[in-house]
Parts: C-alpha cells; structure tokens; sequence
C-alpha cells in the first residue's frame, strides 16, 4: 500500500515538473516594439507599412516582409498582431518583421489592380509594378530602420505569395532570400481562375462575393472581413443550378474583378501579361517555392513558379517543399490528416522548424546549414519526406497506364478484339457533383475525398487495375492522352486518378469510445475508400491551345491530351490503381453547355445533353503517362 502511494506521489511530482518546464507563451509585446510608416515609392503614391523591431539591441537583425491585399490589421501602434510569423520560433530568432498593404488596398494610396502585370523593365519612374514597390520599400527600411543587418527575406502564402514572386523580379540586391507559398501564378491555367480551361466556378463566386475593389481612397477592414456568402442554403450544388447560368451569378456577386475572371474565357491579353512565371527574370536571392499536394486554390502556382526560376536564374539556390497539406495549411494546421486520410506525423510542425525556419536562418543571419535538397516533398500513401536533386525526381521514368474494356485499367496496351469504347450520356440538368454530400463552398477535404459515390453514376466511368502485388510510387505530373467523341460540339473531359484502399483496410480503432445512448449513425469505414489522388478538367475546345478555341466535330474520334498538376504518391501494395472519367464536376467547375459557343454568354438553351465516348482499342487507345520511381 505505502509503495503504490509513493509511486503515486512520484508521478505527481514527474507531472507538476513537467508542467514547470512548459515555456512561458511569447509575449510580442515585451520583446518587439511596433512602428507605422507611409513609405514613398518613385511616383509618389505612399503605401502603409507596419514594422516590429526587436526591443533587444545587443545585435542586428534581417527584414522578413509580407506584402499583402487582405489588410495589415490591427491599425495602429499600440495594436499588434496575434503573430507576426509562421512559428514563434521565428519570433524567439528575432528579425525585424514588416507587413505591407499593397498599392490601392486598404491604407496604402494608389489603384489596385487584380493580379498586375509586371515590367520585365521599367523604363520611366511612371511604370511601377510590384517589383518596383519592393525595391523602393527595401532602400527606405535600410536607411529609415536602425539595428538592420542589412538583408531582406519576403515570403507569402496565395496571394501574397504572387506578391513574393513579383518583389523579386529583378530583385533589390539587399534581398538575399524568398519564399513564395502557394503563389498565384497563372489563373487561367491551373491556379484559381481556370483548370484545364474551365472555370473554377464555386471557388471564384465565394472569393469574389467578399473581395471587391475599394470603395474609398483609404479604407479600414470591416470588422469580419472574410465572412461567408449567404447562399440561403446549405446545398451548393443545388443552388448554383438553380441560379445558373453565368450571366445570372453576375448580378449577385456585383463585382468587376468577379466578371473579369468569368468573361474572360480563353487566354487573351488579359490573361497573358498576368502570367507571372514568364517575368521571373533577374532573381538574386536564394528561392525556396512552398506548396501543398491537396491545395484547391493555387495548386500549379508553386510548380510553375519553380520551373520559371529554375529556368531563369542560374547560379541562385532554387527549391521547392511540398506537404500532404491544403492551401496554406503547413501555416495554419497540425497537417497530420486530410479529412479521413492520416499522414501520421505532424507535417506541419515539421516543416516550420525543419524547412523554412532553417532556409531563412542561412540565408538571412548566416546559421549554419539549412541542408536543404533542391526538392523536399512528402510521399502520400507511404508518408514519407524524400529529398531530390530535382523536381519531377530524374529517378522518375515515364510509364503508360491504359484504359481498357470492361473498365480494366493496366499498363499493358491494349490488344486487337477489345471492345472499341465505353459512352455515357452528359446532360446538363444532371451534372456529375464533385461532393458527395451537401455543402457550399469548395470543402478543403475534397481534394482526397471518397470517390465512391461518383463511381455509382452511370455518367462515370470507372477503370481500376488488379490488387497491387507491391508498392507503386508516382511522381511528378500526370499526363492523360485519351481517344474520345462527343454527339456535341465541344465538352469537359475531367480524369480523376484515385487509390482505392483495399477491403480489409486495417484502420486505427477509436479509442476509449463512450457507450453510445441511442441510437446512431454507423461509423464510416475506409475499407474501399477511392481516396482522389488527382482530378483535373479539360475543356476540349482548347486541345490545340488555350487562346485558340476549335470546335469537335460531332462523334468524330479527337485526341484530347493535356496535363494534370504533379503528384508523389505511393499506391500500397493490395490497394488498386483506378481511373474515373466524367463531363462534369459542379459547382466546382462551370457547366460546359456541349455546344460550342462563348459559355459565360451562354444561354439556358445552349445547354445540351451529349452522349461521350471514350476509346481504348488498339487503334485508339487512351491512357495516363505517369513518372514511376522504383
């Protein structure tokens, strides 16, 4: 007896240590001081700009800027933010952290434009863009901001991820390092406006309803800034086809930038000075380009954004980190599940002090070796962190996956004597959701979500391999090549690759679960799951290029090829490869109306049912290129 009361008191006393030694949480008040500036460019507009030095004087420290569309609130020097970077362990290090209002938002003076185009070379003080805002900033905080080491590193999540890829264009040689994250890059081809030339419809109704020009020379945010459309239902699906078409979404969100992204429904010259990828010239600092594997906003900016330095700027340290994580999820959540799919480790906390504290410490301060690989990416379905020389791995060799009859799926071609093609109808008043439940929005999960109800959809196809007898690990993009035909004049064609989970998937058991006192739900399984790996759409009429739309002749057999953002992800052994191939995915794309006509004038009569075939003899056969990495 006394010797379990003496083991019992040890235990409080090993407890009551333990929580002594829990650090004190960072008071950014007692260790930073906050100032507020009004920060003259070359053409005289100011932009505002909130800078928290460090109180401790004993040495200098580097900039680490944000600049940003969505308010640098709190206003004013006696208010600071909760957190002025992606960890407190940025804010035990100590650096000078700047927030910035981009031109014409907020406090900042000027006009804003969505998604500016950029100078490759300023010729006059009059041409200013956001490479030009960040240098003339860098030059004022050197000189204005005592104790400054005098480097700069800037980094920004979306939006103020295009903004880190535009500031160092031509970059201000004191900005020694940056990291664009989820950077907004190209938004008709592949982030937030267009995939595969569809419209990101759901996506754009819900951004656009909320973000909207300013009203006012100089404006505050409102007290909730970000809240939700009243969309009056809880059903998305059901009232987008209630309000469609286009024409009709317009009138509710009454916003330009809205009917900009809507209206402009090819690559036009709208769309192409926007392509900030094709400006990464001139880049200076070491780059380190942040993305998410499941991100549903900006998923192909961190690639492209990668490719274009990688390109452009020899001699420079260029990498790229990729997490199991949504969009800018390794910032904000714990990133040890999607949904229903576990990582079983906490990515993101990895990723905060093993990845990017560690590449600014290096590159601003001189700390030691961030041991950085040009690509650091987390393989699903193994989850598992793999370093590479490269991005795609060289290690990745090319390998076809064929669609074959009776929804077999192999990467053996197909053989003469199979049946030539599977057809569905494509009708409009029934599109294929992207959900299988009720919501709106664009729910983050979606991005792994269980494909099982779509596949009981007569307008889906469906092609699933045998039971894997080993592991199969896919890196890098997925390439659809397929054979198809439509009764109409143009349609979607939407390839979604996904891991089916075996039967008798051996799931973590809950643990110490309460007795139920009633009756319940029963509890979903992941035995059978179709975990989506990658979905994209492509709009046929854009097969020969995004700015020249050409028709399908009716039920004539069309190559459609085209590419879907990479991947790294292991299928397990006994789980099986499957492919789904639909002509819909609404509300989270437009309604193709399966005519060819300019779709956001189309009109309710436009839209027509069309019966869609897809081939896969030996003729004509269809199937995915994908890098295999043994």
């Amino acid at each position: 007896m006394k010797s379990a009361l003496l083991l019992f008191v040890s235990l409080l006393v090993v407890v009551a240590l333990a929580q002594e030694r829990k650090p004190e949480p960072f008071d950014l008040k007692a260790h930073y001081t906050k100032y507020e500036y009004r920060i003259p460019m070359r053409d005289g507009v100011h932009l505002f700009t909130s800078v928290y030095v460090p109180k401790d004087t004993s040495h200098p420290y580097p900039f680490l800027m944000t600049r940003t569309p969505y308010s640098v609130a709190p206003y004013g020097e006696d208010h600071y933010r909760t957190r002025l970077g992606q960890s407190e362990a940025f804010e035990r290090a100590g650096y000078i952290f700047v927030f910035q209002d981009v031109r014409g938002r907020y406090q900042s003076e000027g006009r804003f434009v969505d998604m500016p185009p950029q100078f490759d070379r300023p010729s006059s003080p009059k041409d200013v863009d956001e490479s030009t805002d960040t240098y003339d900033t860098t030059e004022w905080l050197l000189k204005n901001v005592p104790n400054n080491n005098g480097k700069v590193g800037i980094y920004g999540i979306s939006y103020p991820g295009f903004f880190t890829s535009a500031s160092i264009i031509n970059s201000h040689p004191a900005i020694k390092a940056a990291s664009p994250q989820a950077p907004m890059t190209n938004l008709f081809d592949g982030d937030d406006g267009y995939h595969g030339g569809a419209f990101m419809l759901a996506a754009n109704f819900g951004f656009y309803a909320r973000f909207k020009p300013r009203s006012a020379d100089l404006e505050l945010p409102p007290a909730q800034p970000f809240s939700s459309y009243e969309y009056g239902t809880t059903d998305g699906y059901e009232y987008f086809l209630r309000h469609y078409p286009i024409a009709n979404l317009e009138a509710m969100v009454k916003s330009p930038l809205f009917d900009d992204q809507a209206n402009n429904a090819v690559y036009n010259d709208f769309w192409k000075p926007r392509d900030v990828s094709q400006h990464m010239k001139g880049v200076k600092c070491a780059v380190l380009t942040v993305g998410g594997w499941f991100d549903e906003q900006d998923l192909e900016g961190p690639f492209k954004t990668y490719r274009a330095i990688e390109k452009n700027n020899p001699g420079i340290f260029n990498g790229i980190a990729i997490g199991p994580w949504t969009h800018g999820g390794w910032a904000t959540y714990q990133g040890q599940r999607m949904g229903r799919v576990l990582f079983h480790s906490n990515t993101a906390d990895y990723y905060r002090d093993h990845i990017i504290l560690p590449f600014f410490e290096q590159y601003l301060k001189g700390n030691g070796d961030s041991h950085l690989s040009e690509a650091t990416v987390f393989e699903t379905g193994s989850n598992v962190w793999r370093q590479y020389s490269a991005w795609p791995p060289k290690e990745a060799q090319n390998k076809s996956l064929y669609l074959h009859a009776n929804g077999k799926l192999s990467f053996d071609p197909p053989t003469s004597g199979e049946a030539a093609f599977d057809e569905y109808v494509s009708d409009p008043r029934h599109p294929v959701p992207f959900l299988g439940y009720a919501a709106t929005g664009v729910p983050k999960e979606y991005m792994v979500g269980d494909q099982r109800f779509a596949s009981k959809r007569p307008d889906v196809l469906v092609y699933e391999g045998d039971p894997l007898q080993d592991d199969v690990t896919l890196a890098g993009p997925v390439l659809p090549h397929l054979k198809v035909s439509s009764s109409g004049t143009d349609s979607d064609f939407v390839v979604k690759l996904i891991d089916e989970y075996p039967a008798d998937f051996d799931e973590p058991a809950p643990q110490d679960a309460p007795r139920p006192t009633d009756i319940e739900m029963p509890q979903e399984k992941m035995g059978g799951y179709q975990m989506l790996v990658r979905g994209e759409p492509m709009r046929a009429k854009f097969r020969t290029g995004w700015d020249n739309p050409q028709p399908l002749t009716a039920n004539a057999v069309t190559a459609v090829n085209f590419e879907m953002p990479d991947i790294n992800h292991t299928f397990r052994r006994g789980h099986r490869i499957m492919v789904q191939i639909q002509s819909s995915w609404f509300p989270l794309v437009d309604m193709n109306p399966q005519t060819f006509t300019d779709i956001p004038k189309a009109i309710p009569s436009d839209f027509k049912a069309a019966t869609e075939r897809v081939y896969h003899s030996a003729e004509h056969s269809s199937a995915l290129v994908v890098g295999m990495v043994k």
